[in-house]
């Protein structure tokens, strides 16, 4: 986009014909300018698509709560989850209760609404969830946080004037995009639905073109920052999310949150040096303030029909963009966001590809041809431990050996435990062993204890460690798995560097 790389560019906004936008809308620009080149497809920004709810599990594991990224946190009506792909772009995930959409189809008719809409103001919307009783939106992640967090909680420096000025401009554009689009409602437009890209652009949430529920609330926030028809009729119109743009001109003007009568009070009063952040220290053009305090308070009319468009916005701000050859994350003062490059996979043995499959016909074959070879030495037994009870353990073994042969896995684990538990001989191979029995049972959690077991008696064992991979992967743990995968890798390769050496 304009001011993620060499500068920031402003542009008009050209008529359209609305019908030609609905019936061609790949052939139309996806920006607020002209005849510029698809956004979306210059951005590299996915199609939209359906995911399945295992890829969203795996994305954030398992929606831990490590992961919610939501205002009010775990406390929050619709939770919000950061997420990675197995591709490694990362996601936000919006969790919905299914009270709030009982109707799956109503659901998904709604979200692929959204859904066609791209922009590079926006945090566009990639995908959605309909499983059971989830309802999940799937977005692109911001990952400079929110402008509540850099104008309200900073803590190295406050946003200069300049970039409180791109940051109107930018939602202004999007709001104007959406419009065009027939899609002219946002719901609850406030500092925490704007949010920042990886170059600190300001980009406005999908989320918001979206209500919380099918006929619920559509604002979350204090009263005193609702739009005066919605507290009459109910209802969201166009002229309704422009008054709580005056709201956000608000925030950026003052750095505080302040309820729109107090500040129209000051306005009328003449007061708009008091109205300033007082942590500009004066650092801002008196011309610049009196426009936006100006525009912030025609916003801010009672009568909807009194506030301009979203059209007059984009013209109104867009010649107070100053700075355009200044990245937008100078302004912010953050460094770029530059992603470390994914630890290089090393080459994987015929187990270690089985269990990157997960393919555990492949691990079973493997772990019979190899018998008890790595055991070798583990169990030196004195004459005198061949007693009757360690003939009977043997036989257990033995008996486990043959049932995981032929795949009878529950009398293998039946076998194999009555060996563990007499406890006289430890073996990392029964370990493993009775580990896959019960991946092949769906019992990841025990299999996960076993394959840890191994470790414990073979430390250096790469079985052990690709067992641990195999029974993370079946628990959602995905990040760990390929982690836990890499390390048994690693001891392969140094296994083999010391045979060569030796």
């Amino acid at each position: 986009m304009g001011c993620c790389q060499s500068s920031f560019q402003t542009e008009t906004h050209p008529e359209n014909d609305q019908t030609q936008q609905q019936q061609e809308p790949q052939n139309r620009s996806q920006s607020s300018p002209g005849a510029v080149p698809d956004p979306a497809v210059a951005n590299g920004v996915p199609s939209f698509s359906e995911f399945s709810l295992a890829d969203l599990k795996a994305a954030t594991n398992n929606f831990s709560s490590d992961n919610i990224v939501s205002e009010s946190g775990e406390k929050a009506p619709n939770l919000v989850y950061k997420g990675r792909l197995k591709n490694r772009k990362w996601i936000a995930v919006k969790k919905f209760t299914k009270m709030a959409w009982p109707d799956p189809k109503q659901f998904a008719e709604e979200a692929w609404g959204v859904g066609k809409l791209r922009h590079k103001r926006l945090a566009n919307l990639i995908g959605y969830c309909c499983d059971g009783d989830e309802r999940l939106l799937v977005a692109e992640y911001m990952i400079n946080d929110t402008l509540a967090k850099h104008l309200f909680h900073w803590e190295n420096q406050t946003i200069e004037w300049a970039m409180r000025l791109r940051v109107a401009f930018c939602i202004a554009e999007a709001l104007d995009y959406c419009s065009s689009e027939g899609h002219p409602l946002y719901h609850d437009l406030n500092a925490y639905r704007v949010i920042f890209d990886e170059d600190g652009d300001p980009r406005l949430s999908c989320f918001g073109l979206m209500k919380n529920s099918r006929d619920g609330k559509s604002y979350s926030t204090n009263l005193a920052y609702t739009p005066p028809e919605y507290l009459r009729n109910g209802r969201v119109t166009p002229e309704s999310v422009i008054y709580s743009f005056g709201t956000v001109l608000l925030d950026l003007i003052s750095g505080k949150h302040i309820p729109p009568s107090h500040a129209l009070d000051m306005i009328r009063g003449k007061n708009i040096i008091l109205l300033m952040d007082s942590h500009l220290e004066g650092k801002f053009s008196t011309e610049e303030a009196t426009v936006v305090v100006g525009l912030a308070s025609q916003c801010l009319q009672y009568e909807p029909w009194e506030r301009p468009s979203t059209r007059d916005l984009v013209a109104t701000l867009a010649p107070l963009q100053t700075k355009p050859d200044v990245p937008s994350y100078v302004m912010l003062g953050i460094s770029k966001y530059e992603e470390a490059p994914p630890t290089p996979q090393r080459a994987l043995s015929p187990m270690g590809e089985a269990c990157s499959r997960h393919d555990l016909t492949a691990i079973h074959q493997i772990l019979v041809m190899n018998h008890y070879k790595d055991d070798e030495g583990s169990n030196e037994l004195s004459f005198q431990e061949w007693t009757q009870q360690m003939r009977d353990m043997l036989e257990a073994r033995k008996r486990g050996d043959y049932a995981f042969r032929d795949k009878d896995f529950k009398t293998a684990i039946g076998c194999y435990s009555q060996f563990i538990d007499v406890g006289t001989m430890v073996s990392s191979t029964v370990f493993a062993r009775r580990s896959l029995c019960y991946l092949f049972c769906d019992q990841p959690d025990a299999a996960l204890a076993d394959a840890m077991q191994a470790q414990i008696v073979n430390p250096d064992w790469p079985t052990a460690f690709y067992m641990q991979s195999v029974a993370l992967a079946k628990l959602d743990m995905q990040k760990d798995a390929a982690d836990m995968l890499n390390e048994a890798a690693g001891l392969e390769e140094k296994k083999q560097r010391g045979a060569k050496g030796s």
